[in-house]
């Protein structure tokens, strides 16, 4: 069951948002199979009684199929998007307002024939690696605030200096 919280009487479902950079400071971005042309960074919700960390790092296997990475930072507080009207009685089936998210930075450290898109359900039917202004471009203008926010504060750590 997927964990929630409420904020003033509205419900939002809690999850994880992965910022996968690579050693060239370059943003992995996955292309929704449901979706053409919607492209984003991975997520996913958090279970009942589950450590967010640990929902990050399950999510990076199911989603991107590999366990090559290492956490470096999180965002300081939980970061929240609510769903457009065309979205908010369909997306989890009308349940939640949006979402909300803690996000991390993960540093990739394996090679990309390590990312493999059907370890589990496919969420994503392609991927690149993206600069930081790409990403804000290709995401979906209801998301665009909260990746705005993502990188505000991990575009600073995105190049190791």
């Amino acid at each position: 069951m997927t964990a929630t919280m409420e904020v003033n009487g509205v419900r939002y479902r809690l999850g994880v948002g992965l910022m996968l950079v690579n050693t060239d400071g370059l943003i992995f971005v996955g292309e929704r199979e449901d979706t053409p042309g919607a492209w984003q960074m991975p997520q996913g919700g958090i279970d009942d009684g589950e450590d967010p960390r640990a929902a990050a790092l399950r999510e990076l296997g199911e989603e991107i199929g590999t366990e090559a990475a290492v956490i470096e930072a999180e965002t300081a507080d939980w970061l929240r998007y609510d769903f457009p009207d065309f979205l908010a009685g369909k997306a989890f089936k009308g349940k939640y307002a949006g979402q909300m998210q803690k996000w991390y930075l993960l540093r990739f450290t394996g090679a990309d024939s390590d990312i493999r898109l059907d370890a589990h359900e496919q969420e994503f039917s392609r991927w690149r690696w993206s600069s930081a202004e790409d990403v804000l471009t290709a995401i979906v203008p209801f998301k665009r605030g909260l990746y705005e926010q993502v990188l505000a504060e991990f575009g600073p750590l995105l190049t190791r200096a």
